[in-house]
């Protein structure tokens, strides 16, 4: 404070007469001690009153109220010898913050005592009001951590480059550890997004879902998985299909996921997100972690930071020409700064609070590298940064855990990876929506909408900003004349519906009514293949040169199947059997020796349909838990992974699922 009285002009702690240096270090010390009581007294009330504000609004008030406490502690001080200009205020309040945020994090790190004391303190601050048990529970508790989008090989990669030691030691690559660790990669379904996989992995199905948005006759809505009454019915159908309430049913916690898995504990969780009043519990995260002024200061400073490197980051693509390259103006920095700052914080905290709180199990997921590999490619300098930025947070976790009061085990795992390649679109100057209509003989537009990303951050943007994009509820029914398709995009898969038509349509019946349609798609080279009904065969994969092989036929030929490797066949054949797959179910090419897609929206790391790293992920567990799968086998499905974690909580004899939803109990 003498320092920053002494280089501000509008912030005075002396009279204009001048004082002894020994009576403004006292009114110095006055001061900083009044703004640190009120910090601690006050900003925690503020914190919970502005809840009802939104989450990144209350980032930018952060500057401010803090400028408001200096103010009031001046004016408490007894000297009357203090005062300053409301900006001043502002600029003092955030640097004092920022200082003592960075010297209580210095000295916690060189400080085990001092660190295992501030970890207690949040602990008892947390459990007050509540009466503790004398112990801690005898059986480990376990602790899933969800990568977003960070493939098998992405991730052993950045190990082996000694961008992720944390992870690196767990796996035993380290020449000073050995390994506590296993890992193997598993197979997505043809739906290879989080919507499909998170749903599968929380609830036990994702039966019906085949793609990250589509287009429900019954109801004439598209259905979007990141859009929260969305999120929150795939969640009650997964409940109602399974009969389980989730894999975290008892004494769990859901923290920045799309779904709930049936926790008490939420914060971030989507699926709640539409929720009004006091069952939304969801934002509360954003209490916790924002209760402490140091965090707000800190957060707000990393979350300009993020936006400044994004917007250095892509004006040198852009002057370098760099190829692929995607848009990423507008508001594109502060979505990717929400994700990679303050949603990661917030998240990482909960996970911190529930461990002290000795909760049985905790599912959490990190969306950073998802979103920024979305735009800037899966193996970009950018995405690199952003996984030695998460395994500081897992190291953070892992430090945590030795003073918890039960015993951890930490399995780490992802719903996806990101496979790379230019769009759809900048390869061959249309989108799948024009190519469509020109096969249906329809005028195509000179200028055609773009189809926006569908990363999962801009949904928690909306969340946070209490603007879950239900009051344009217009945008999720078709806008269009009902006899003209409509196209809808998830990553290097397309969807394509015939509105009008209240069944799915068949190949005889498209043939019928666009008989140009579907050999304009099948032979287009950016496509690989097509799924569509038949009539006479069930079900039928198209390819280019007029192939057509019966899905019961696949294991003998695959056709176009074949450069998709093992398990493709099989994951159509079950898609082909949801109610709502669309009329006409397009995947783009695949390069196996490149491993490259073409994304049908505007991403140069994407997912969601067959090719490549997308459709492999990881799971890694603690080698005290019993092995995945059996030697030789392997790992396929979303729902199979779910079996795998509800196997491991039973050794934990922590929660025991499947719990069968009673009457009367609300789902989450």
């Amino acid at each position: 404070m003498l320092a920053l009285a002494g280089i501000l002009p509008d912030f005075r702690l002396q009279s204009a007469d001048g004082d002894s240096a020994t009576r403004i270090a006292a009114t110095a010390a006055l001061g900083a001690g009044a703004f640190g009581v009120l910090s601690s007294v006050v900003w925690p009330l503020l914190v919970r009153a502005l809840l009802l504000v939104p989450a990144l609004v209350l980032g930018l008030l952060v500057f401010f109220l803090n400028g408001s406490l200096l103010l009031l502690a001046l004016r408490l001080d007894p000297s009357g010898q203090s005062e300053a200009a409301p900006e001043t205020a502002v600029v003092v309040a955030a640097v004092m913050s920022a200082v003592a945020s960075a010297t209580g994090g210095a000295l916690a790190v060189r400080d085990d005592d001092a660190y295992r004391r501030r970890l207690y303190r949040l602990f008892d601050r947390r459990r007050r009001g509540r009466t503790p048990p004398a112990e801690g529970p005898p059986t480990p508790g376990t602790v899933f951590l969800q990568l977003d989008g960070v493939g098998h090989d992405v991730l052993l990669d950045a190990v082996g480059r000694g961008l992720m030691p944390t992870v690196a030691a767990w796996l035993g690559e380290n020449q000073d550890s050995r390994g506590t660790h296993r890992i193997i990669p598993w197979r997505t379904d043809w739906s290879s997004q989080t919507g499909a996989s998170q749903l599968g992995i929380l609830h036990g199905s994702n039966h019906d879902v085949p793609a990250f948005r589509w287009y429900e006759k019954d109801s004439q809505e598209i259905v979007v998985c990141n859009r929260p009454t969305s999120a929150a019915e795939l969640q009650r159908r997964a409940i109602g299909h399974t009969g389980d309430g989730g894999l975290l049913t008892v004494d769990g916690a859901s923290r920045g996921n799309l779904f709930s898995g049936g926790a008490e504990q939420l914060a971030l969780v989507l699926s709640v997100a539409a929720r009004r009043g006091r069952e939304n519990r969801s934002r509360a995260g954003y209490f916790v972690y924002f209760s402490d002024p140091a965090n707000a200061v800190r957060t707000a400073l990393s979350f300009v930071a993020d936006v400044g490197r994004e917007i250095g980051e892509s004006t040198r693509a852009r002057l370098g020409k760099k190829r692929p390259r995607v848009g990423r103006g507008g508001l594109y920095p502060f979505i990717r700064a929400f994700a990679t700052v303050v949603e990661r914080d917030v998240v990482v905290t909960a996970v911190i609070g529930d461990m002290l709180a000795g909760r049985s199990s905790v599912y959490a997921d990190l969306v950073a590298y998802d979103e920024v590999a979305h735009h800037s490619g899966p193996r970009s300098r950018d995405a690199e940064k952003v996984l030695q930025r998460l395994d500081r947070s897992l190291a953070l976790i892992a430090q945590v855990a030795e003073h918890a009061p039960r015993a951890y085990r930490v399995v780490l795992l992802s719903d996806h990876g990101q496979s790379p390649g230019e769009t759809f679109r900048a390869r061959y100057g249309l989108g799948l929506g024009e190519l469509v209509r020109a096969g249906c003989g329809l005028p195509v537009p000179r200028k055609a909408r773009r189809t926006h990303s569908g990363a999962e951050a801009r949904a928690a943007v909306r969340a946070a900003l209490r603007r879950p994009v239900e009051e344009g509820g217009e945008q999720y029914r078709p806008t269009g004349p009902a006899s003209e398709p409509l196209v809808l995009a998830s990553g290097n898969l397309g969807l394509v519906s015939f509105p009008d038509v209240p069944h799915r349509m068949s190949r005889e019946e498209i043939d019928a009514r666009h008989p140009a349609l579907l050999t304009t798609l099948a032979n287009h080279p950016g496509v690989g293949f097509v799924l569509v009904r038949s009539e006479e065969h069930g079900g039928l994969v198209l390819g280019a040169h007029g192939a057509a092989i019966p899905l019961d036929e696949l294991d003998d030929d695959p056709g176009p199947l074949a450069d998709f490797g093992p398990g493709a066949a099989d994951a159509v054949r079950r898609t082909h059997t949801f109610p709502h797959t669309a009329d006409i179910m397009v995947n783009s090419w695949y390069d196996p020796e490149e491993g490259e897609v073409l994304a049908f929206e505007e991403q140069i790391g994407s997912h969601g349909g067959l090719g490549g790293a997308q459709g492999r992920p990881f799971l890694m567990s603690p080698l005290t838990f019993s092995a995945p799968v059996q030697a030789g086998e392997e790992l396929v499905g979303a729902e199979q992974v779910h079996r795998v974690l509800r196997r491991w909580l039973r050794e934990c004899d922590g929660p025991q699922v499947p719990i069968e939803v009673r009457p009367g109990r609300k789902a989450a």
